[in-house]
């Protein structure tokens, strides 16, 4: 319950500073309070109906918790069809599933540390892992996993999971960016998939319409901005340690250069991932870049859109890249450590995480998963699972979140026109020199 006192609170919180940004009439007003006093009693009464056959399912076991970010209207369902089954596949455990948006978990961690009030299981971004175990997050399984049955993970994604070789959470999903594409506007302007930085401008200035934008991103100051922005930055020969290289300068130019010409939306600084998606689906963009979770999005949001989906285009005299994304979950200080362990190694077995992967745009992290297999006859999913060899990791870093601000904030700058490319890139370097 006090874990739900303090979430509720933040929750209000935020609600209460989003509220004072509208205004409205004194009767819009109060339609809307009107509507919103309807909509907290529907909701409290589903929530009670909730609580109720949870209470009798649960009743007899030992209850813990997992908090995820996976949005309810998309990965979210089967994230919980998933815990169902857990739950049902055996009469000693009971899990609680909670969804909290990305930024409110990782919000809530922080303070968990202090209050310790932290779930029994929390799931958390693969590069961002590092991090909160140094502060204390997350508990030291090294030894339950050496001494286990199951140790078939991927080098590269259990490696996000170590902090000062201590293992401290097992990985769940993994991840990369590609190109979407619009078929029907390629075809019709005549324009061959983009392969290279010259060909994707030079698509670009041909599909760029008063209606369409060559090409989506997400360029958001948080996470995801940086998530978008490093595939550009590698390709470039750039990287995270070197941001003031004129190799690094030059992956972030060739992306204003874009915005500057009305190839891509200014707008792109406050757009997420799912933004970008809402805009290629829409037909705003005719191009984007994106991941396979945006899958059941374009199915919802578009369901006759032809596409397709290639690596990103690399820089003229560079790499192809792309980046890894993706989820772990690790075992929280203070939790019930031995239910946590069975539920955690249950949902990331061989059988349920290609089950599970398969369903939320995800790529097993598992080595004994045959990713092509799992994917075959796939059109766009086996495009990614090309991709995913050569997908390089954020980090692994505890300074990590201190290292994606410095580069995001460094997007941002450069997008607005607040700084040029020069300085805003240097001082990037700056901070992460600091962090040394």
């Amino acid at each position: 319950m006090k874990k739900k006192v303090a979430l509720l609170t933040i929750l209000a919180m935020t609600v209460g500073s989003l509220t004072a940004c509208g205004g409205s009439d004194a009767a819009d007003a109060g339609a809307s309070t009107d509507a919103a006093a309807e909509s907290t009693e529907t909701t409290d009464e589903a929530a009670d109906s909730t609580d109720e056959t949870a209470s009798a399912d649960a009743e007899g076991k030992t209850t813990i918790s997992f908090w995820h970010y996976m949005s309810e209207d998309k990965e979210g369902k089967f994230v919980n069809e998933a815990v169902d089954e857990f739950n049902k596949s055996q009469d000693e455990i009971f899990v609680e599933a909670q969804y909290l948006p990305r930024e409110e978990l990782m919000k809530q961690y922080t303070i968990g540390v202090v209050s310790g009030e932290l779930p029994d299981v929390g799931m958390v971004d693969n590069p961002d892992h590092n991090s909160y175990a140094s502060m204390g997050v997350f508990e030291d399984i090294t030894d339950l996993y050496e001494n286990s049955d199951d140790q078939n993970f991927l080098e590269g994604s259990i490696g996000s999971c170590y902090y000062e070789d201590k293992l401290y959470g097992v990985p769940w999903g993994n991840n990369c960016l590609g190109l979407f594409y619009n078929k029907t506007l390629l075809d019709e302007a005549g324009i061959a998939v983009p392969t290279t930085w010259s060909e994707l401008e030079a698509a670009c200035e041909k599909l760029t319409t008063d209606s369409c934008k060559g090409l989506a991103i997400s360029a958001i100051g948080n996470e995801e901005g940086t998530f978008q922005y490093m595939p550009w930055l590698l390709s470039a020969g750039g990287s995270v340690e070197e941001l003031g290289s004129d190799a690094s300068k030059e992956s972030m130019t060739y992306l204003y250069g874009l915005i500057e010409k009305g190839y891509i939306s200014k707008e792109c600084v406050n757009w997420t991932q799912a933004d970008a998606e809402k805009q290629f689906a829409s037909g705003q963009a005719a191009m984007m870049i994106n991941g396979p979770w945006q899958f059941s999005g374009l199915e919802a949001d578009a369901p006759d859109l032809s596409y397709g989906v290639a690596r990103m285009p690399k820089a003229d005299n560079g790499e192809y890249a792309s980046i890894l994304g993706g989820e772990n979950l690790g075992i929280c200080t203070g939790a019930n450590v031995d239910a946590a362990w069975k539920f955690i190694t249950w949902i990331t077995s061989k059988e349920k995480s290609q089950e599970i992967c398969k369903s939320i745009g995800r790529f097993s992290p598992r080595a004994d998963v045959d990713t092509a297999e799992m994917f075959a006859g796939d059109e766009l999913n086996s495009v990614f699972a090309e991709i995913m060899p050569d997908a390089q990791s954020r980090g692994p870093s505890p300074d990590w979140p201190e290292i994606s601000a410095a580069i995001y904030t460094a997007q941002q700058e450069v997008f607005t026109g607040q700084k040029d490319v020069d300085t805003a890139m240097n001082d990037a370097q700056a901070t992460v020199d600091a962090l040394k």
